[in-house]
């Protein structure tokens, strides 16, 4: 599905706004395939299901966007847009922030009108989520050689589990190739860090000093919005053990997976089950 310039995966089925409405934000330098099983799994069973590409990230187009407050305030416009009146938001590390983001958005006065969240559910997440200097450092000089790293990082197991994406399929090695493909994909334009989309995006991470205070938000909010953390114990790129000033600013129910920071590879029949629990039954 496209509104303008927004590429939108739908998981196999038309999107209707009638139908409870679940939204799935992918993580730096990568795009909506990351959400393949995850949007198969929620369309077949009764959601609308929008799975984005962030501007300059996969078959979307525009430039990338300047901050998480910025794609938060994207994400929200893209779902009136679509005549999104409620929305299930699931973002995956960045993409959790922009989910976070949003519903502290949708929360403030001037947006009393757009959708309302009814549950955030923040996958592979941590706040503060500051990216190590020396890591972006090597994005800005060498990005191909931190995406090596980052997928090395990401995966704890070299294999899939039942339900990933086929039998044979290498988790690393899909990884460091769709974070290479997102790099060659992204213009060359000197106005956002020389065309290096990789860095840009672990900077806007390191970068959001909010978190806390949309924590807040967010809990205080007229539209009582359910929060959640789904979490890999093994993970080495935001550890479970960091993110207990945002589950307890949030009052989050946390799940957590045996799995590395790509959960959704990795544990994709666990992470759709603690979806589907988050957002209750059908």
């Amino acid at each position: 599905m496209r509104i303008r310039d927004t590429y939108a995966y739908t998981g196999g089925r038309p999107f209707d706004p009638q139908r409870p409405c679940m939204v799935f934000i992918h993580g730096a330098a990568n795009d909506h395939s990351v959400w393949g099983l995850q949007a198969r799994f929620f369309a077949h069973r009764g959601f609308g299901v929008l799975a984005v590409d962030l501007p300059c990230h996969g078959k979307s187009l525009g430039r990338p966007l300047a901050s998480i407050e910025a794609a938060g305030q994207w994400l929200l416009r893209l779902l009136s847009e679509a005549g999104v009146s409620h929305a299930t938001l699931v973002g995956h590390s960045m993409g959790s922030l922009i989910a976070l983001e949003a519903a502290a958005q949708s929360e403030e006065e001037a947006a009393a009108s757009g959708p309302t969240i009814d549950h955030l559910i923040m996958v592979g997440t941590t706040y503060p989520m500051t990216v190590s200097p020396q890591l972006l450092s090597l994005a800005q000089s060498d990005p191909f050689e931190a995406v090596e790293n980052v997928a090395a990082w990401s995966i704890y197991s070299l294999g899939p589990k039942p339900g990933a994406p086929g039998p044979g399929t290498w988790l690393y090695g899909a990884s460091r190739a769709l974070m290479r493909r997102m790099i060659r994909g992204a213009p060359q334009d000197a106005m956002f860090l020389g065309g290096n989309l990789f860095a840009h995006d672990f900077t806007l991470c390191s970068q959001y000093g909010h978190g806390l205070e949309a924590a807040q938000t967010v809990v205080d909010g007229k539209k009582q919005t359910a929060c959640h953390l789904v979490l890999g114990t093994r993970d080495q790129m935001t550890p479970a053990r960091a993110t207990t000033a945002l589950a307890t600013a949030l009052r989050a129910d946390i799940t957590p997976l045996a799995c590395g920071h790509s959960l959704m590879t990795e544990a994709p029949a666990g992470l759709s089950q603690a979806i589907a629990r988050a957002v209750g039954p059908r």
